[in-house]
């Protein structure tokens, strides 16, 4: 077949068309970058075969909703995947102030909160002024989406850092603030370096292994070659890894760097270099002398963010560590051999603007409405007290109605160990963990002690809950209920599912992009049904 080609612009536009949503100009660079689809001409006048991108599109759209109806039933609500919104809107402003395994996207929470009606949500159930609550709070989604809308809302969640990381996203303060205190700190961050070696070597091992990726990873061609099964990439990898090798250590000991910390027994000992770990405590030695608490709130999510970055090993395995590498390695994700980082500087000046950004444009969105998120366990926390001692406005509120209802996605049954994905901000900041408290984390496993102690925590929190719920209140509780628990959950509180919601649940990690459904269910009081 002749082949059609099209400019990368020309190609967004024909992309947009065909799947009926935005396809951007990055979103098709990323395509042949990736190697999913071929490159014609040099750079600055790259062109794309139209049969390759219509091959590669046609993989999935409308075949994936079939297939996925296939595998987890006909009774797949489509209409709830949002499959049609790009990962900027899914990660807008707030929502991405720092990482989070297990979050749910903001259009969800948005959907069920809103005031809108349509074939699948009948009624709406909430309303401006209303006050909802999410016992296990997270990364604050409900919050945040919730003062969008007008909506009070009130967090509780066992973990102290996931609370920090809700607080801070609903903070009021003045960029310029942070923008003046990040300034000072980059400066003095700036100066530190200039005592060592740590930048000029960074640039060293970045220079030569531009060399040397160029000569054996040329792009995109080693990745489509990899993609299609023209060249091993893991032999090949292997090859060269051990090739750069010699030339890295050179450097190293050339510069006078090291690799590892005297004492690796703590997080922060074993997952940073010792060039990372003295900037991290310089940094922070900063944040700790800022008085202003909402000002040290955001500072040190930018901190956090930028160590979670900054960890010693894989791109691949950032978001689950296996072992620390403190060497050049080969990157089966990037294709080409990478390094890990040791000087904190350039992430933290890129995540202290991002942050910035991210505020500014939430400050924009936000209503007067109040919230807050409360460090407890939802099993007995005492929500009238909490609020009267924190917060007398959102207390005068709640006298006043009471709570309309829940929004919330409990944990699953062994899947996450939440404190653990957040150590280093725990060794850092000194947190109190509360592990013993989560209810179903990985490390209890998913047997059957595990799921009755799981379905007897949602129990005990439901029914602690249930005394600050207004009579007619409305639950949604978002899980992926694979061992039928949840109807006797429901049954142990008092409350009765009065709707499911089956969604799919799209490219929920790189590494899983399997087919994955999770159901909102919808509670009610018995005595109300």
């Amino acid at each position: 077949m002749e082949a059609e080609l099209m400019t990368i612009k020309e190609a967004s536009l024909w992309a947009s068309e065909f799947l009926g949503k935005s396809v951007s100009s990055s979103n098709i660079s990323y395509l042949i970058q990736y190697g999913r689809i071929k490159k014609f001409g040099a750079n600055g006048t790259t062109q794309i075969d139209k049969h390759d991108l219509l091959s590669y599109y046609s993989n999935y759209n409308g075949k994936r909703e079939n297939d996925w109806k296939d595998k987890l039933g006909t009774d797949l609500n489509w209409a709830l995947s949002f499959d049609y919104l790009r990962e900027i809107d899914t990660t807008k402003h707030v929502h991405r102030l720092h990482p989070y395994k297990g979050k749910f996207i903001p259009q969800l929470v948005e959907y069920f909160l809103d005031a809108h009606v349509d074939d699948y949500k009948q009624e709406a159930f909430f309303h401006s002024g209303d006050i909802v609550l999410d016992p296990f709070c997270g990364s604050g989604t409900t919050l945040v989406q919730a003062s969008e809308i007008g909506i009070h809302a009130i967090g509780v969640d066992v973990s102290a850092f996931n609370t920090w990381i809700s607080n801070t996203k609903i903070v009021s303060i003045n960029p310029m603030e942070i923008l003046t205190e990040v300034k000072q700190i980059s400066k003095a961050l700036r100066l530190y370096l200039s005592d060592n070696n740590t930048l000029a070597f960074e640039a060293r091992v970045l220079e030569e292994l531009s060399k040397f990726n160029k000569m054996h990873f040329p792009v995109p061609e080693f990745k489509y070659k990899v993609k299609n099964g023209m060249i091993n990439g893991d032999e090949w990898g292997a090859k060269r890894e051990a090739e750069f090798l010699p030339i890295f250590h050179s450097l190293v000991e050339e510069y006078g760097i090291k690799l590892l910390q005297s004492n690796n027994s703590s997080f922060l000992g074993k997952w940073y270099s010792e060039h990372i770990r003295s900037e991290i405590d310089f940094v922070f030695d900063k944040i700790k002398a800022v008085q202003k608490l909402e000002l040290k709130m955001v500072l040190s999510i930018i901190l956090s963010r930028t160590m979670r970055s900054c960890r010693a090993t894989t791109h691949a395995d950032l978001a689950t560590l296996k072992e620390p590498v403190n060497t050049t390695y080969y990157c089966a994700k990037h294709g080409k051999i990478c390094k890990p980082l040791f000087s904190i500087l350039k992430w933290w000046d890129f995540y202290a603007q991002d942050t910035i950004n991210r505020l500014q444009q939430f400050s924009k969105l936000r209503t007067h409405s109040y919230q807050l998120c409360f460090t407890g366990d939802s099993r007995n926390i005492n929500l009238e007290e909490k609020l009267i001692e924190r917060h007398p406005k959102l207390a005068a509120e709640y006298s006043q109605k009471k709570i309309k209802g829940i929004f919330s996605s409990p944990p699953y049954v062994g899947l996450i160990d939440y404190h653990e994905q957040h150590a280093y901000a725990y060794d850092l900041f000194g947190f109190k963990r509360n592990d013993d408290l989560e209810i179903g984390p990985l490390f209890k496993g998913q047997g059957k002690d595990a799921k009755l102690s799981y379905t007897k925590g949602i129990v005990d929190v439901l029914t602690n809950c249930k005394r600050f719920l207004a009579e007619d209140y409305d639950v949604f509780l978002v899980a992926n209920d694979k061992y039928n628990l949840y109807p006797t959950i429901a049954s142990g509180a008092g409350m009765k599912i009065v709707n499911q919601y089956k969604r799919p649940v799209l490219n929920r990690t790189e590494k899983d992009k399997g087919a994955y459904s999770e159901i909102i269910f919808h509670l009610k009081s018995i005595e109300e049904i």
